[in-house]
């Protein structure tokens, strides 16, 4: 690979990361047109890497690129939302099954000690962190009963589903449930009690079943 190639892969992969920051935490909110130009003048980049990082943007639902019109934020799309929600519960509670039955003591101390620091971010009200936390505490159940593939597969199709929970993160909405649920299921994974581990997993990942209606309410034009 030529210098030339490294730096065009590494400039897209920041334009990349630096869009989907910017939509994930609201800062480009549903439905703002943004341009190629705007965003390679910023960087100080040629626009050939800022539109490759649009198509992987569009590819994950994030942009939708209108031809002879220009490109926008995508809204979020609740049957897609759903899709998500759907599969992660059925995949995580047979990952919370396996971890009941056997977790390594490093695993369970990385749950103990992510969820003391939900509890900080709860404090702070740095809700961006708490959902940083929030995904590291369920990537932790997957790598501790060796699952890391299936947490890869699961991660594009969560992307509407991602983009809801920052939204009622961000709104402060059972924020503390969110956090409790956590607990007890860190706890029943320790005590080895499967079938209630999975109950308690089952309610916590159709929480945002009942919150997107409120999320919906306020913000009617971030849907479709």
């Amino acid at each position: 690979m030529s210098l030339n190639q490294k730096i065009r892969g590494s400039t897209r992969a920041y334009s990349y990361d630096l869009i989907k920051e910017r939509i994930l935490h609201l800062e480009l909110k549903p439905g703002t047109k943004i341009s190629e130009k705007e965003i390679a003048d910023e960087l100080e980049v040629s626009r050939t890497p800022v539109r490759e990082a649009f198509m992987k943007l569009a590819e994950e639902e994030l942009l939708d690129i209108i031809p002879q019109s220009g490109t926008i934020v995508s809204h979020i799309n609740l049957e897609h939302v759903e899709e998500g929600r759907f599969m992660r519960e059925k995949i995580e509670k047979e990952i919370v099954a396996l971890a009941c039955a056997s977790f390594a003591d490093e695993f369970k101390f990385r749950l103990e000690t992510n969820i003391a620091m939900q509890e900080v971010c709860l404090d702070k009200n740095n809700f961006y962190r708490l959902f940083e936390l929030d995904e590291e505490f369920h990537q932790i159940l997957f790598q501790g009963t060796g699952k890391m593939r299936s947490w890869k597969m699961l991660q594009q199709l969560n992307i509407p589903f991602n983009r809801l929970r920052i939204l009622r993160l961000s709104e402060d909405i059972n924020s503390e449930i969110i956090i409790s649920q956590h607990k007890e299921i860190y706890q029943l994974i320790k005590e080895r009690q499967t079938e209630q581990a999975m109950k308690v997993m089952e309610a916590h990942l159709r929480l945002v079943v009942v919150e997107q209606e409120t999320v919906k309410a306020k913000y009617p034009h971030y849907f479709i």
